[in-house]
């Protein structure tokens, strides 16, 4: 089975300019396929695959800020999210009645503030800082300590004011040694968050206390809808809403 191991990149870490500097050229790699294949669907009602946009942005500036490994990752997500989006668009023509409005072509990224996700295979990381247990992303001057062996890829996801570098690894399902004749209940609720009981023997019935968490997302949920109102009809975010989501 997939696991992954989290590491925060907050901005006060001297990592963090290396990263934002990468997230903003692969940004500018999504956007700039992303036009090609706009431009051919709108005006030759044609799809680019992945195999076509490959070659197609080889010899753009935006693939070649990137390692090669790493700009093709850029493009499969594209790829992907245009799948989506016909998928969408077949589920719409079938029953009009589950959308609000007809699927929107997949839009760009922000060309300022944009970034977009890094995602570095195995053939995109350092096989001896591997062997070191040290994470070091082909092109990035960085190095992230891991405790991870089986190391299968790195992903380094944007959010407002960090990054968080994901590692993925390998590790072999082991089942647990089980007693055939005992069993738990659980029932989850929100006043109640869990209440748990078994009938192994001098099992201790617990129940959790859920109203601390109901009230804090209370709270957001009212925090949400101030800055909501705040931001223009075109905008679906702010940095405010962004900064109290995260927290």
């Amino acid at each position: 089975m997939q696991l992954v191991e989290q590491h925060i990149i907050s901005k006060t870490d001297p990592r963090y300019a290396a990263i934002d500097r990468a997230s903003f050229a692969s940004k500018n790699l999504y956007n700039a396929a992303l036009y090609e294949i706009r431009q051919s669907f709108i005006h030759q009602g044609k799809r680019l695959y992945y195999n076509q946009m490959d070659k197609i942005m080889q010899k753009h500036e935006a693939y070649r800020m990137l390692p090669s490994k790493v700009s093709q990752q850029v493009l499969k997500l594209l790829d992907k999210n245009w799948t989506s989006f016909f998928a969408a668009l077949e589920a719409y023509r079938e029953d009009l009645s589950k959308f609000l409005g007809r699927p929107k072509l997949p839009g760009y990224k922000d060309k300022t503030h944009g970034r977009n996700i890094l995602v570095y295979t195995i053939q995109a990381l350092s096989k001896p800082a591997l062997k070191r247990a040290v994470i070091k992303p082909s092109g990035l001057s960085i190095e992230i300590k891991t405790k991870q062996a089986n190391v299968d890829q790195v992903r380094i996801v944007p959010h407002l004011g960090f990054y968080v570098v994901e590692v993925i690894y390998e590790r072999t399902e082991v089942q647990t040694q089980v007693h055939p004749a005992l069993m738990a209940a659980v029932d989850i609720g929100v006043n109640n968050l869990v209440a748990l009981t078994s009938n192994k023997m001098g099992f201790i019935p617990r129940l959790v206390n859920g109203r601390p968490i109901k009230s804090i997302n209370q709270y957001y949920n009212k925090q949400r809808e101030r800055y909501q109102k705040k931001m223009s009809t075109n905008h679906h975010t702010s940095r405010e809403l962004e900064r109290i989501t995260n927290k």
